[in-house]
């Protein structure tokens, strides 16, 4: 790993997008309203209260902390809150963006399995990092579609 980054920026959608935050604050109090009349209050089983919304926050947990990524010379490293994530570019086969960021996919073709087994890259608001950051992705992993 070299020891200064081509690319770094940092993501944080909780902060970014208030607005967005504000409504998915709601919609996630009113679930734990709505499993826990369900689960505890009708079927009083509080295990089915716990586990779902261990599940629903636990895949949300990207949203609510800040990501940083770092692009070196051989390698992408992203770090979570407590979390790094290492991942070589030659372990990527293509790449395509959408509005909010780009997916590294593991195979020479997009595939439904990228969320799974790819390494999503999201931009930042101002999405300062997106010419460049494309234009190192087509040069480290080559195909974009």
């Amino acid at each position: 790993m070299s020891p200064k980054p081509m690319l770094s920026w940092r993501s944080w959608p909780f902060v970014e997008r208030p607005v967005t935050s504000i409504l998915l604050i709601a919609f996630l109090a009113f679930l734990a309203w709505f499993l826990w009349n369900k689960a505890v209050d009708n079927w009083e089983q509080p295990w089915f209260y716990f586990l779902g919304m261990l599940l629903v926050l636990g895949n949300l947990l990207p949203y609510f902390i800040p990501t940083t990524y770092y692009l070196y010379e051989y390698e992408i490293v992203v770090y979570y809150l407590f979390l790094k994530i290492s991942r070589r570019y030659t372990d990527f086969g293509c790449f395509y963006s959408d509005k909010r960021g780009i997916m590294l996919s593991t195979f020479k073709l997009p595939r439904r399995l990228d969320p799974f087994r790819g390494l999503s890259l999201r931009f930042s608001k101002s999405q300062e990092e997106k010419e460049k950051l494309i234009e190192i992705l087509g040069r480290k992993v080559g195909k974009q579609y």
